[in-house]
C-alpha cells in the first residue's frame, strides 16, 4: 500500500508540473549561465520556516545525527584483507579531506571514468583496504560520505570541466537542458526559468547540489544526489538509468559547475 501510494504522489507531481510548465521553451548555450553567480541560492533559501527549524549547525541534535555517528566510526574500523582502517591511510577526517568533496565529480586518472565522491570511496574501499564493495545508496557508503563531506563544510563547489572532464561536461549540459518522459520536461525549465515559483505549497528551488547526503523528510532517511535525480527521472515518467549510469555522473558534474561558488552545507534537511 506504501508503495502504492508513493507512486500516486509522483504521478500526482508530474502531472501538475507539466500542467504548469509545457507551455514553455528553452534556449541554449554551451557556455551560458542561466543563474548568474551572484544569484545563486542554496535549496534551504526556498525551504519553509519549519524546515529550517530543522537543519541544525548541532550534528548531535541533527536528523542526520546516526549517519554522522556511523561515518566516523567507519572512518576508524579497520577493513578487508589490508587490515586498515581510512584513518590508517588518511589521519584526521578533518584534515585530509578538507576540501576533497569541493571538487568531484572529477575524471579518474587510473580508469578515465568520472568519479562523484562515491565512486572515489567505492574505490579506495576495493583497491586499498581491499575489502568487500558498498552498494550505491547504502548505508554505509551515504554515511562516508557525509563523513567526508562534512570535511568542507563551508568551502565553496570548485570542479574543473576542462581536459578529459570537457565531454562530460558537455553531456552533463546536455542532459540538463534536454526535454525528457512522456511529460516533456527539461530540469531548466523548473529550476532556471521557474525558481521561487509555488508548485502546490512549495517552492521550486533552483535545484542546487551543495547539500548533498541530504536528509529528506519525505522520504525519511538520508538521500545521495543520484537518488534525487532519479526520482525528478520518475515525476516527468522519463525512463530510468541504471544506478551508476555515467548519464548520472556527467549531469552532476555540470550541476555543481552550475553551483560554483555555494558553499557546501551537511548536514542538510530538505522537504
Amino acid at each position: 500500500m506504501t508503495e502504492i501510494l508513493k507512486k500516486k504522489q509522483i504521478f500526482g507531481f508530474a502531472l501538475c508540473l507539466g500542467l504548469l510548465l509545457s507551455g514553455f521553451s528553452t534556449l541554449v548555450s554551451a557556455q551560458q549561465r542561466f543563474i548568474p553567480l551572484d544569484q545563486l541560492k542554496s535549496g534551504l533559501d526556498y525551504a519553509s520556516n519549519e524546515v529550517r527549524g530543522l537543519q541544525l549547525d548541532d550534528d548531535f541534535s541533527s536528523l542526520s545525527a546516526h549517519g554522522i555517528d556511523k561515518g566516523a566510526q567507519l572512518w576508524k574500523q579497520v577493513a578487508g584483507s589490508s587490515n586498515k582502517s581510512c584513518e590508517s591511510c588518511h589521519g584526521e577526517v578533518t584534515d585530509s579531506m578538507k576540501g576533497v568533496s569541493a571538487r568531484y565529480p572529477a575524471v579518474d586518472k587510473s580508469t578515465g571514468k568520472l568519479f562523484n565522491l562515491e565512486d572515489r570511496i567505492r574505490q579506495c574501499r576495493q583497491k586499498n583496504q581491499k575489502a568487500s564493495n558498498w552498494a550505491l545508496e547504502s548505508d554505509e557508503l551515504l554515511a562516508m560520505t557525509l563523513q567526508v563531506n562534512t570535511a568542507s563544510k563551508g568551502m565553496p563547489i570548485k570542479v574543473s570541466i576542462d581536459g578529459p572532464a570537457k565531454k562530460h561536461f558537455e553531456a552533463g549540459l546536455k542532459l540538463y537542458m534536454a526535454r525528457q518522459g512522456q511529460l516533456n520536461l527539461s530540469c531548466t525549465q523548473c529550476h532556471d526559468q521557474h525558481h521561487g515559483q509555488r508548485l502546490f505549497n512549495d517552492k521550486l528551488s533552483q535545484g542546487q547540489p551543495n547539500g548533498y547526503p541530504i536528509y529528506r523528510l519525505d522520504w525519511q532517511y538520508l538521500a545521495s544526489l543520484e537518488r534525487r535525480l532519479r526520482f525528478c527521472y520518475a515525476s516527468v515518467r522519463a525512463e530510468l538509468p541504471a544506478w551508476g549510469h555515467v548519464d548520472m555522473r556527467n549531469i552532476e558534474l555540470y550541476l555543481k559547475w552550475r553551483a560554483e561558488g555555494l558553499l557546501i552545507e551537511v548536514p542538510a534537511v530538505r522537504k
